[in-house]
């Protein structure tokens, strides 16, 4: 089929090959609007993400002011990694579910149970067991109100107790009673010393200006 080439014989406006073509080249610029560009430049890939293991790691820890390296594999806990390897035997393994509270020690002053924590995740923080309670011989006042009191049996929780107490009044030093035991709500103790406990946040807290 051809068009005719000369004038319009239906009157004014375009012939049909004339608005075929305009149509066509308007979808065109319109689809050339609206597409996405390509980047000229093609983005760097993302290096891999760094992995570690499965055979053992360096890793270097900051233990009671003292900085100590050991090679262990990437899966050991902190609570591992402090009393198999480091010899740093304050904290107890009882539970080893978090729950109980003997392993706790201080992360950057907060409490944490270093059962749950993996020791590479501990690098570059300031780590206290209960051992960091004595200093040049002498008790720290807080395992020395429990041993005043008799606020142990078996001993196995104790470390645990005392470092998340020593946290509760670093926080707080003039925490209630009240205060001190919301403090010690992850620890438990399973011979049941809860009232020589007591009478040692008691004194403590008496000693520290707040004993109601």
């Amino acid at each position: 089929m051809h068009d005719p080439r000369g004038p319009n014989k239906n009157g004014p406006g375009p012939s049909r090959r004339e608005f075929l073509r305009g149509s066509g080249a308007a979808a065109a610029a319109t689809a050339l609007a609206t597409a996405p560009l390509a980047p000229l430049v093609e983005a760097a890939p993302a290096p891999p993400p760094q992995g570690f293991g499965p055979g053992p790691v360096t890793v270097g820890l900051k233990v009671n002011g003292q900085y100590m390296t050991q090679k262990v594999e990437p899966r050991v806990t902190l609570l591992d990694a402090l009393r198999n390897y480091l010899d740093v035997t304050g904290c107890k393994r009882v539970c080893d579910r978090g729950t109980c509270g003997a392993c706790t020690v201080l992360l950057d002053g907060k409490p944490v149970y270093s059962c749950s924590m993996l020791a590479i995740e501990a690098q570059g923080n300031v780590i206290q067991t209960a051992e960091s309670l004595v200093a040049d011989g002498k008790l720290d006042a807080i395992p020395a109100a429990f041993v005043k009191y008799d606020a142990q049996q078996c001993g196995f929780c104790t470390p645990g107790f005392v470092v998340a107490m020593r946290a509760a009044f670093d926080k707080n030093p003039k925490a209630s009673p009240a205060e001190i035991e919301e403090g010690l709500s992850g620890n438990i103790c399973r011979c049941g010393t809860y009232q020589q406990m007591r009478d040692a946040i008691a004194a403590l807290c008496k000693s520290q200006g707040k004993g109601d």
